[in-house]
């Protein structure tokens, strides 16, 4: 499929407002295409080729939108959801125009590096397990992890519904009635670091994402924060995919 789709389309997902309103404005001839001006809002146009202006200004078109997001906890990984706030609730609408959905879930209570796009190719890849794109946690679990866990975590932990998980890495950053820890798993399975400790009867407190594949939370980024990726950052998880 190309590039080509209805004038009043493209500027409503560029932000320019509702299709009703976009079309009013198209109607008033604020827009060219080519430098001719159109009130046909069902004009056909490629953006990648073709030069649009709205009221003498060239609209920079894009295709894809690619966001990090430090997730606070308290909000669902969602697209929508009738009893809380979901993570587009932070979003501007400059870029929730984009139809963009998180990358991945993370669950309500857990915080850390979260990816939004409208790629949904990117988004498939690097949520597949076999692609095994590495994902780091960090955790504080309550009771003492200690050198057996992080064999039978490095084996593969079958969790309580009977699922065995794919091999994961294991590192004790201090071991204590709560123990820090990170751990590196390759697939997303549902609550899925939460039950494999609780597989080896110990329990995650807090737990927050580091890192998926190449990309690490900003730092500068608070919870609740997000940023566009940068074109290094996008062309490094591309090549993950």
């Amino acid at each position: 499929m190309g590039t080509i789709q209805r004038l009043d389309k493209i500027l409503a997902n560029m932000g320019f407002g509702s299709r009703k309103e976009v079309k009013k404005l198209i109607k008033s001839g604020a827009v060219q295409i080519d430098g001719n001006i159109t009130t046909d809002a069902e004009s056909k146009v490629d953006p990648e080729k073709q030069a649009i202006k709205v009221n003498g200004t060239l609209i920079n078109y894009r295709k894809y939108v690619y966001l990090i997001m430090n997730k606070p906890q308290g909000v669902i990984t969602a697209t929508e959801d009738s009893r809380s706030s979901t993570v587009l609730d932070l979003i501007d609408e400059e870029y929730l125009c984009f139809d963009i959905s998180p990358v991945g879930r993370l669950d309500k209570n857990t915080e850390g590096l979260l990816i939004l796009t409208n790629d949904g190719e990117m988004n498939h890849s690097l949520t597949s397990p076999k692609k095994g794109v590495d994902k780091v946690y960090y955790a504080e679990v309550s009771g003492r992890v200690n050198s057996k866990d992080i064999k039978l975590f490095k084996r593969g932990i079958t969790l309580k519904d009977g699922y065995k998980a794919l091999p994961a890495d294991l590192e004790i950053i201090e071991e204590s009635d709560i123990s820090k820890i990170k751990v590196t798993v390759r697939e997303g399975k549902y609550h899925q670091v939460r039950r494999m400790f609780e597989a080896v009867s110990k329990k995650v407190i807090f737990l927050k994402r580091l890192s998926m594949g190449s990309l690490e939370l900003d730092e500068d980024l608070e919870p609740g924060e997000y940023r566009e990726l940068t074109e290094r950052e996008i062309e490094e998880l591309k090549s993950l995919c």
